[in-house]
């Protein structure tokens, strides 16, 4: 690899490149669906390729191809040279990066158990009997179960000197139940919605799951939101759950705190962003105990990396600190906007056909000081909701709409019946300026998002979002007639 790499550097420097680099990306992916005792799909895949990226004339240029020989990659690179020449001729500005150590480095996510060493007869039969639970009763008309693995091993060498051997590991597994009575069709899902919960482990993480364990509760609160009553609508005290939570930070922190979408270079799929460069370090984004990291170097997230595709070492920093604004997520090319000396490292691409961009990393709530039962008994009218279902969200990051697919009336510190088509509304700052109260690190989980969209072309990345229960006082809820 290192010869290859090499060859691509060379050729790019030879053409008049002031930076170059190469990414060779080997993937291997397994995908998994049982639907109503039948498998819905199984897929396998194996993937490899290079994508080489360069500034020439003060400019971007990225070439790739699937063709890893050494001719074809010094092909690849003299095109990327060519294509930066080219738009050099419409640049706004030379391209700035901010520096970076050089390193030779190896690093892997843990992985006690290759998931491509479980047949696929065993992760079928867990699916299936998961699926007999689910059916057993009638008024469960779909039943579905998910398992995802991903093996991503990826060389990346720099004209600076860089050279990175990385590998990543992913898992993920879930199932969902949809109920029907009438007109009325009402899902649970386990352990989380979208296809489940995704960690960067090996296949431990499903015998982790308790899948089993849990298929008969989900089945019977898909059933009983079929009668249950619609969510009451008016302006309460609100405490959602951990998933509901991780996907509350991401849409209305991490999107909004990717520096290139702050600048207008990125609008595609979430637009830009309220939290412009002159709020840095001054503006309130939420209450005094509101405090949210992004790390990527944190144990099992799906952003949990050694180095990203600019070859940036992992980092830990504060998003929001004590309820301020207080860092963005950039690159090497953005950081100077907003001051930064050095990137945080959220640079990167999906496969090796992509150009590497900002991308949210792992970004969590810290955990607070509360039990979750103190906390209910703590709330003398509100509701709890839990489990992600929908979401709309304005293009500046702003006015937001969030549905769950379940939720449970609170009265007098007490929790009761349960509720269907749970739905709250917020405005960002005024919505996390409303926190109060977080629970303990005991409630405290990574959730993994598997899923996020960016970019034209568009490009899917993987992140995880920490959390615990946390409590948001007169929170508008419900459908409010004005």
């Amino acid at each position: 690899m290192r010869q290859l790499t090499a060859a691509a550097l060379g050729t790019a420097k030879r053409r008049g490149a002031s930076y170059a680099d190469i990414r060779i990306v080997e993937t291997r992916a397994q995908g998994i669906n049982v639907k109503n005792g039948a498998v819905g799909g199984i897929d396998d895949h194996y993937d490899i390729g290079f994508g080489v990226r360069v500034i020439a004339d003060g400019a971007w240029g990225f070439a790739a191809s699937n063709k890893v020989t050494k001719k074809e990659i010094e092909r690849v690179a003299a095109q990327a040279v060519r294509i930066a020449r080219a738009g050099a001729r419409v640049k706004a500005g030379d391209v700035r990066l901010a520096p970076e150590p050089v390193y030779d480095d190896r690093w892997q996510t843990p992985c006690l158990i290759d998931p491509f060493d479980v047949p696929i007869e065993d992760k079928l039969d867990l699916l299936y009997r998961i699926d007999e639970i689910l059916r057993k009763d009638r008024r469960i008309r779909v039943a579905s179960g998910h398992m995802s693995f991903v093996v991503e091993h990826q060389w990346l060498a720099t004209s600076e000197g860089t050279f990175i051997d990385q590998k990543l590991v992913r898992s993920g597994a879930g199932y969902a139940a949809t109920a029907v009575k009438g007109g009325e069709a009402q899902v649970r899902s386990y352990p989380a919605s979208f296809r489940g919960q995704y960690a960067s482990l090996g296949y431990e993480l499903i015998n982790s799951l308790r899948l089993l364990e849990n298929a008969e509760r989900t089945r019977d609160e898909a059933v009983a939101l079929l009668t249950a009553p619609q969510c009451p609508s008016g302006v309460m005290d609100l405490i959602l759950d951990g998933h509901q939570m991780a996907l509350q930070i991401h849409e209305s922190v991490g999107h909004p705190s990717e520096l290139d979408r702050v600048l207008g270079m990125e609008a595609n799929y979430a637009g830009t962003s309220f939290a412009t460069v002159e709020k840095l370090g001054k503006f309130k984004y939420g209450s005094p105990i509101v405090n949210l990291v992004a790390d990527s170097t944190v144990p099992t997230g799906l952003g949990t990396i050694g180095y990203d595709d600019d070859g940036v070492r992992a980092q830990r920093w504060h998003i929001v600190k004590n309820g301020i604004f207080s860092g963005y997520q950039t690159n090497r090319e953005v950081a100077h906007f907003c001051d930064d000396e050095r990137s945080r490292g959220c640079c990167r691409a999906q496969g090796w056909s992509n150009i590497p961009m900002v991308r949210n990393t792992n970004l969590s709530l810290m955990p607070g000081d509360w039990t979750l039962e103190d906390l209910i008994a703590d709330t003398e009218k509100g509701i709890y909701m839990a489990t992600n279902k929908s979401w709309s969200i304005d293009q500046k990051r702003l006015n937001f709409q969030f549905g769950t697919e379940i939720a449970w009336e609170i009265k007098r510190g007490k929790p009761g019946r349960i509720y269907k088509n749970p739905t709250y509304q917020g405005i960002t700052p005024e919505f996390w300026g409303s926190c109060d109260a977080i629970c303990n690190e005991d409630r405290w989980k990574l959730w993994g998002v598997p899923n996020c969209g960016k970019g034209q072309p568009p490009q899917t990345a993987e992140m995880s979002h920490g959390a615990a229960p946390a409590r948001f006082r007169n929170v508008t809820v419900g459908i409010v007639k004005k």
